[in-house]
């Protein structure tokens, strides 16, 4: 989320700059209330460009006549009534909104309630930052002046919860604003169409699910102050439940962030191409970079745009790159080769007898068949006896373990669960796997989870992963975040009948060299 500093426009009359703005009421039990909200939609904005639109969300009172009758008597602007076929709730009615301003090319939607707790009147002043193209999101915000709410009725226990709820939400999300609860929000159809918010609640927390999705995705949020109204309105929102699915949202997004759990209504950004590297905290590649023999010729399976071999080329290693997706000629790190090549695929592009070191850093679990794969590997090493390295997910890790206990096990875009994985193993899973195709296991050891990644390098996350490494000594089946393994392969026994006439061969000859074997040979 960027946060912007706003001019100040004091003119008597709104020039929407070319955008189209529709003005949502959000509508049940309002039949008292929704003419008078109308009535006080600021004569600026009766236009052409501008468009009220009501959606009676089923009311058992007669809203929806209501609008029909401010519509036919002398409606100043063009006014859309509907009524939904059964109740959608405070965010269903929204989705709703939002899709008919997308849907008719709408630039802004200016979400106004129809019990008149916000004031209609603030709208020209709440549109200046679209017309700036200075926000994808405008709030307006009854707590910039904390004082201000009291004095405009806000209940204490509501200011007070507000401020708690908020207070946890800007430390959740790592923003500052004032408010998460106000009800007065625009958009831009723009911003609308980039996150899901169709998957969202159709409860009240749909406001905090959007503000969430926003921030996500970096978009331009800006609060400005709105006057605090608390009349006669019947509120629909039970406070303690409200409170409750806050805060259940809140540490939903966060362990999605975290890639500890997948909730396709944060999945806001597009599928990744590229994984980064996991430097300065004991991490797989770490890891791995530090197992790199210098000047060793190394095949890096499933090196992705390079970035680990890299490394290795900075300890003095030949290094040969191979994976399906490879970067470009112009960002390829120098010195290293690439070769572009399906992996799932049984035979080599390559003669795997030339290296001394085949990396496999978090590529085993994406292939379709792991055990045929390390046979051919093994295979085309031929007679050599080349030192494989492998960092995998441990499926095993506590976390995992837990959220299968809760009944909770969906694949996400990262972590252990990523959806681009075919098959999960533990530490006695995977040894099985290289003992059977033929390896022999010389190092098995564990990774903490990569919590700077997740938390940014600081204290804390070095100490959580300090806390981890202590925790993988105790049991490393339980607590590991993945797997690592430096194995050797044996020869196949085709290579190993071969390599032991050669020697046999060798040995004769110096045997039948010697006086006394060659004399008994008479």
């Amino acid at each position: 989320m960027r946060l912007v500093e706003l001019e100040r426009d004091d003119a008597a009359t709104v020039s929407l700059g070319g955008k189209r703005l529709l003005i949502f009421i959000v509508a049940y039990n309002a039949e008292k209330t929704v003419e008078k909200v109308l009535s006080r939609i600021p004569a600026c904005l009766r236009s052409t460009a501008v468009e009220v639109l009501i959606i009676d969300d089923s009311s058992p009172d007669a809203t929806f006549e209501a609008g029909i009758r401010y519509q036919q008597a002398s409606c100043p602007f063009k006014l859309t009534v509907l009524r939904t076929p059964a109740n959608q709730g405070y965010g269903g009615n929204q989705k709703l909104g939002y899709r008919y301003a997308i849907d008719n090319g709408f630039d802004v939607v200016a979400l106004v309630h129809g019990d008149g707790q916000y004031a209609p009147e603030k709208l020209p002043e709440l549109l200046q930052p679209f017309i700036r193209d200075q926000a994808d999101a405008v709030f307006g915000s009854r707590m910039l002046d904390p004082r201000a709410a009291r004095a405009g009725g806000m209940p204490l226990y509501k200011w007070v919860g507000n401020k708690i709820l908020t207070r946890f939400q800007n430390a959740m999300l790592r923003t500052a604003l004032s408010e998460f609860h106000s009800g007065y929000r625009l958009y831009s159809t723009r911003a609308l169409s980039q996150i899901p918010f169709e998957r969202n609640t159709n409860d009240f927390h749909f406001d905090t699910e959007i503000i969430i999705q926003l921030v996500m995705r970096n978009l331009r949020i800006v609060e400005l102050p709105i006057p605090t109204y608390y009349g006669d309105e019947i509120c629909h929102v039970n406070g303690l439940k409200y409170a409750r699915d806050v805060f259940r949202a809140m540490l939903r997004a966060r362990l999605h962030e975290m890639n500890l759990l997948f909730d396709r209504k944060f999945d806001v950004h597009r599928p990744e191409e590229k994984y980064d590297l996991k430097l300065g905290f004991n991490s797989s590649h770490t890891a791995a970079i530090a197992a790199a023999n210098r000047g060793a010729h190394v095949l890096d399976i499933g090196c992705g745009q390079g970035l680990v071999a890299r490394e290795f080329v900075a300890k003095g290693c030949k290094v040969t790159g191979m994976d399906q997706f490879v970067p470009a000629s112009s960002s390829a790190p120098d010195g290293v080769s690439f070769i572009r090549w399906n992996l799932d695929r049984k035979e080599f592009p390559v003669t795997v007898s030339q290296f001394d070191q085949i990396m496999m850093l978090d590529i085993i679990e994406h292939l379709k068949e792991p055990e045929t794969f390390m046979d051919e590997l093994r295979f085309a090493a031929d007679c050599k006896r080349p030192e494989v390295i492998i960092t995998t997910a441990n499926i095993g890790f506590i976390v995992t373990r837990l959220m299968l206990l809760a009944g909770q096990f969906n694949y996400g875009k990262k972590g252990i669960l990523d959806a681009t994985h075919t098959r999960l193993f533990t530490f006695r899973s995977l040894t099985e796997l290289l003992q059977q195709s033929g390896y022999k296991v010389r190092e098995l050891r564990g990774i903490p989870a990569p919590f700077p990644k997740a938390l940014g390098n600081n204290v804390l996350s070095r100490g959580l992963v300090r806390l981890n490494e202590l925790l993988i000594k105790l049991s490393r089946g339980l607590f590991a975040y993945q797997i690592f393994v430096r194995a050797e392969a044996y020869p196949t026994i085709n290579n190993l009948l071969s390599e032991t006439f050669e020697v046999s061969a060798q040995r004769r000859s110096v045997a039948l060299a010697q006086p006394s074997v060659a004399a008994a040979a008479r």
